[in-house]
């Protein structure tokens, strides 16, 4: 039996669904400053897309996927950012981000605020760690 119960070692890739995977790797790139880091066609005819983006720096990535189902939209993740109330300004002033009014922070909780992407997908800009100690 192996000294660890599973062989994965990290977190790569986070998944959302998206309803235009063009519209949306502009607000990841435009609004969120995120980079493109894999585009590219697959599948028999060529098709099928694979899209990821990510912020400057980041191991891991966000794939923006076309809808398997009917709906896109309904995933969260949670990002770390060590200024959360200057992103929050940041985001408000340029406009065009569905954004919640105003950072929360509760007792135990770091100081985090959440945005949505135009297909209802969930962003928590969180505290990051080294900032919290």
């Amino acid at each position: 039996m192996p000294d660890s119960p599973t062989t994965i070692k990290n977190l790569g890739v986070a998944m959302f669904t998206v309803s235009d995977q063009d519209d949306a790797a502009a607000f990841y790139t435009e609004k969120l400053g995120f980079e493109v880091r894999s585009d590219v066609s697959f599948g028999e005819a060529g098709d099928m897309r694979w899209l990821e983006v990510a912020p400057p720096g980041s191991g891991a990535r966000l794939a923006l996927n076309p809808p398997m189902r009917d709906e896109p939209g309904g995933s969260t993740i949670g990002v770390e950012s060590d200024d959360v109330l200057g992103e929050h300004r940041r985001l408000s002033e340029i406009g065009g981000v569905d954004l919640d009014p105003e950072p929360m922070q509760a007792p135990g909780a770091p100081l985090m605020f959440g945005l949505r992407d135009p297909d209802g997908n969930n962003i928590f800009v969180v505290e990051s760690p080294e900032v919290r100690d």
